[in-house]
């Protein structure tokens, strides 16, 4: 599966600390990052991640293009909810609605998306990628 993993500022120590927990589960799996998020967690974890050469911002609109085109499984964006309004990443979350690609917002539910992908309760993607081509 391809997953994206990704945080606000506050919260990158959290999400470091998420893929240590779990790195056995996600080392399983493509992952996807912006540049500086990947190159932390790869420092930092030791995984195997794709790092996107552009900037947050422009990295988010390629992500929900991505998403758009169903080339993205699921998505970890540990947000800060303390910033109010936070529309930088809203058009990836809203593809993602919009494609039932499942993502998670707060570290709870990553760990519950997470848990489901290694249970394969998330197995029904590629098949209906494999369906679909």
């Amino acid at each position: 599966m391809k997953i994206v993993l990704m945080a606000d500022n506050r919260k990158t120590e959290l999400l470091v600390n998420f893929c240590i927990a779990y790195k056995h589960l996600l080392s399983k799996h493509q992952l996807i990052a912006a540049y500086n998020t990947a190159k932390l967690l790869r420092d930092a974890v030791s995984l195997d991640i794709s790092g996107l050469s552009v900037d947050y911002e422009s990295g988010s609109e390629q992500l929900a293009s991505r998403a758009e085109f169903d080339e993205i499984d699921a998505v970890i964006y540990l947000r800060d909810g303390r910033l109010g309004n936070n529309n930088k990443n809203s058009d990836l979350l809203n593809v993602c609605d919009i494609n039932n690609i499942p993502y998670s917002t707060n570290i709870a539910t990553a760990e519950m998306l997470i848990l489901a992908i290694d249970q394969g309760d998330l197995d029904y993607r590629s098949w209906n990628k494999s369906s679909a081509g």
